[in-house]
Order: C-alpha cells, then structure tokens, then sequence
C-alpha cells in the first residue's frame, strides 16, 4: 500500500480514554487514567501497551486481560531502568575523557585533538574539530573564559575542551584516531580490543541519547548494536546468543537491551569495582515482578552468568 497523509484527528483526554476502553483495555481507575494521559501522553504510553495487542497489531484490540496500570507499571519499570542506567553511563564518560587525556596528551601533547596527522578520516576530523570549536565558541565556563581572556590559542588543551565536549565527538576522536600502541593502550585500560572499544563506544552515545529524551528501551529493538567480544581481559559473558523457541532461529543478543546493560556492568569493573549496579537492577526487577526479562533480552541462564554474580 502506497503511503498516504495523515488524517487522524486529535483526542481529547476523555476521547483517548474511551478509546482504550472500546479497544478492550481495561482502565481500573478512570482519574488517575485521565491524569496519567494528560502528564505522561497518550502516544508516549502506546510504546508500553503495545505488547498487550491482540494480532494483527493494526486492529489495535487488547489481549484479553489486558489493563491500563500493567502498562503504566511497564512504563515505571522503564523509567527507573534508565535512571540507573544514565547514573552508571556517567561514570563510565567521565573516566573515559580522562584516560583519553591522560594517555593521548602524554603521547603527542596538550592539543593533540588538533593534529589532522593522527586520525585516518580528515574530512571527519574536520568536522569534529569544528563541531568542538562550536562549543568551545558557545561556552560560558569560568575556565573557557579565563582560557580565552589569557591565551591566543584557538582551542584550548584537551582536558580542558573535554570538559566541554559531547560525548559523541569524544566518541569520534576515537574512531578515526590512526591504529597504533597510544590507541590499544586506551581500549586495553578498559579490557577490550580497539575495534570493540569504539564499538561501545558508539553504543554508549546512543544509549545516553536515548535516556536523555526519555525514550522507551525496556524492550528496545536497538539500532545501534555493540560488538560482542570473543576475548576480553577482564570478566564478560559466555552466552551472548538467543534461540527463538518458536522458530529455532539463533540470534546474537546485540541488538538486545541485555546486551547494553551487561556492556555497562562489564565496563564498571574498570571504572567503580565497588559498583552496586547489578543489584539494583536483581531488585528492579523484584520490585515489578510481572516484568519479564527475556522481553529486554536476558538469555535464560543470565544469573549465572560470572558477570551477573
């Protein structure tokens, strides 16, 4: 069917109710619907009652039993998931641009950023550094300010524009960065191989991206899928598979929010070995019981998994 223009009216909020009922949702408190619908949003709680369609999905008709406070415990669920995982994500940044600094500024210098001779990718080069120069440009910093009140220099050195800069372009450096001891030397610190390191790397950018605007990931399909190593230096998993039971299909998990949380959990044994974010997730998931994680991607075994212990 060739595509159309979109002729849906707006609901209001005791239409988009009443919708729900006629489609066999179950509402066990009507107030707390409606004010749920007006401060969270119809569309935004959609991607969390989805599961709970009967099929074909486009007939949007609820599975029998279906109700409106499981799917808002799906949403909770989801919503305290990415907290934990943005507060573990900082740390992991942070110590990041700071072995960055420290082995690269040794290396080749404080502006070693600058030098179009150490990344294989001079037009992405480019583009980064000019991206970098817009923040540097855009910042109020007292450091930034001092920085230009008292130096020439266009750009300041890296650990202070690393103070200042995205991830992402963070995340560029790295990937176009030339092979050689200075760039193993950095993934190796974390326990993995270049390739895999700038593969996270990637991963993390998204992820973050997608905790700050708030998106669903609970049971994410993601787009950008992390490498699953074969050999790491330090702990990781030894199941990163999944077979469908239906078809007996084997799928890697990297495309899986298990895959992502098991990255994290494998990263902070580097960055917090003191760390408790295995067990707040174990207790996120015995605060909302009817959660199921091979929905996000858990392989059956995951609690034996020595990563998970």
């Amino acid at each position: 069917m060739p595509p159309s223009r979109y002729i849906k009216p707006a609901l209001t909020y005791h239409d988009q109710l009443q919708q729900l009922k006629d489609r066999g949702l179950h509402i066990e408190d009507d107030d707390k619907a409606l004010f749920l619908l007006e401060n969270v949003s119809y569309y935004r709680l959609s991607g969390y009652w989805y599961p709970m369609l009967q099929y074909p999905k486009s007939a949007h008709q609820f599975k029998p039993g279906s109700s409106f406070d499981q799917s808002f415990n799906l949403y909770c669920f989801d919503r305290e998931l990415r907290q934990i995982i943005n507060a573990e994500l900082e740390k992991t940044e942070i110590a990041i641009r700071a072995k960055m600094i420290y082995i690269l500024s040794f290396a080749y210098g404080p502006f070693w950023y600058t030098d179009s001779n150490l990344f294989t990718n001079n037009p992405r080069h480019a583009q980064t550094l000019s991206k970098l120069k817009e923040e540097y440009d855009r910042s109020r910093e007292d450091f930034i300010l001092a920085f230009k009140s008292n130096y020439t220099d266009p750009l300041p050195p890296s650990w202070m524009i690393f103070e200042i800069a995205s991830f992402g372009s963070i995340s560029n450096l790295y990937k176009f960065l030339k092979p050689g001891r200075t760039k193993r030397d950095l993934s190796k610190y974390f326990g993995l191989d270049s390739s895999t390191f700038e593969s996270w790397l990637h991963s993390i950018v998204y992820v973050r991206n997608l905790c700050a605007h708030h998106s669903r990931f609970w049971n994410k399909q993601l787009s950008i899928r992390p490498i699953m190593p074969t050999k790491t230096q330090k702990q990781w998993l030894n199941t990163t598979s999944l077979t469908n039971t239906l078809t007996n299909v084997t799928s890697s998990i990297n495309n899986r929010p298990y895959s992502v949380l098991s990255m994290i959990l494998f990263l902070l044994q580097t960055v917090n070995p003191k760390h408790r974010f295995k067990d707040k997730i174990i207790n996120l998931f015995r605060k909302y019981p009817n959660v199921d994680p091979l929905a996000m991607g858990f392989t059956t075994n995951w609690q034996k998994e020595p990563l998970w212990q």
